[in-house]
């Protein structure tokens, strides 16, 4: 088993905040809306296929609590758990724009109220980002560190359409330009693979798009069928077939492969906490396994990331000089 996240065959996300804090920081996760424009039925949009009542919570029990309890009551748990000394509060569930701003201003100053707290990141969707938003983020951004995770999932607009996700490939890549053009906050993408269809060009199609992109971090999904959900029905009347967990790993090599080295990875696969609500695949399960798993895929390929990506920046040539030090560990760096 890997001891901790450094020393892997891909960037962590942890590297890229220690570069940044030039300590280990960890996330508080927390939720304060419960809503999003596709559960909502805004514009004909329908909720999306994956998506459960608890609107990807990492605790359940959040979405009933106030903001200072939530964030006080697992700062203590991760605190204890790993030692931990700085935070970030990350607003996790739903669409955490999809509020009014005097909302998500009072949100930002009690999580900002801590001071163990180095700044916050929150996730949102492409559709959800009016210029009043954008300000906030920007002011605060001035006084603290703001990252924001946007709910892209793909850049295949027949893949979009499946999830129902409600906006274009086009549309994120939009919003990706609007956010970098009006703040400058540290920004990343969450991206879903195992869509019917899905190639091994999809996959390399999807690392050339991001290499494109002004971002600094991605954070990867399998598509997974939880209780409740319409993938659940879909499911069950025989219309969707998880990915095995052996060709997602392939998938995420290919996509490591092709990947600058400059872009963060927060996680290689999905995890469902809400164990009693998963219905497939069961590998979903085991979050250290399934990690390990692509780990030791990784290493047998002697696979690593930008393995394939060209061409290289000279900062890039030193982080992939890292990356093959890795993955083929007597080498020098």
């Amino acid at each position: 088993m890997e001891k901790g996240w450094l020393g892997l065959p891909y960037h962590t996300i942890s590297e890229h905040y220690n570069r940044l804090f030039g300590e280990k920081v960890y996330k508080v996760p927390v939720s304060v809306v419960d809503d999003c424009p596709n559960r909502r039925g805004l514009k004909g949009m329908q909720t999306c296929v994956f998506c459960d009542v608890w609107g990807s919570a990492a605790n359940a029990e959040s979405l009933s609590m106030e903001l200072r309890s939530q964030i006080e009551k697992y700062h203590e748990h991760i605190s204890a758990k790993y030692k931990a000394k700085a935070f970030l509060i990350y607003f996790q569930a739903y669409t955490n724009t999809f509020t009014k701003v005097s909302a998500l201003r009072n949100n930002f100053d009690i999580a900002l109220s801590y001071p163990w707290v180095k700044g916050f990141t929150l996730g949102t969707r492409p559709d959800c980002l009016s210029p009043a938003v954008l300000s906030l983020w920007q002011e605060y951004h001035e006084k603290s560190f703001v990252a924001v995770e946007l709910g892209v999932q793909s850049f295949f607009d027949d893949q979009l359409e499946f999830m129902r996700r409600g906006h274009t490939a086009e549309a994120s890549i939009a919003a990706i330009q609007k956010i970098t053009q009006a703040t400058k906050v540290d920004l990343g993408i969450h991206l879903i693979f195992g869509n019917p269809g899905e190639t091994d060009d999809h996959i390399v199609e999807t690392a050339k798009i991001v290499n494109t992109l002004p971002i600094t971090n991605v954070k990867l999904h399998n598509l997974h069928v939880l209780k409740n959900t319409p993938l659940e029905e879909m499911y069950q009347r025989g219309e969707f077939i998880p990915i095995d967990r052996e060709t997602y790993a392939r998938r995420v090599e290919l996509f490591l492969q092709h990947l600058t080295p400059r872009i963060a990875l927060h996680r290689l696969a999905a995890y469902s906490s809400r164990w009693d609500e998963l219905i497939a695949p069961e590998w979903t399960k085991n979050k250290m396994g399934t990690h390990q798993f692509i780990i030791d895929s990784l290493r047998a390929n002697k696979s690593y990331q930008s393995q394939n990506y060209s061409p290289l920046e000279e900062q890039e040539i030193e982080l992939r000089k890292k990356l093959l030090a890795r993955s083929v560990p007597h080498l020098p760096i």
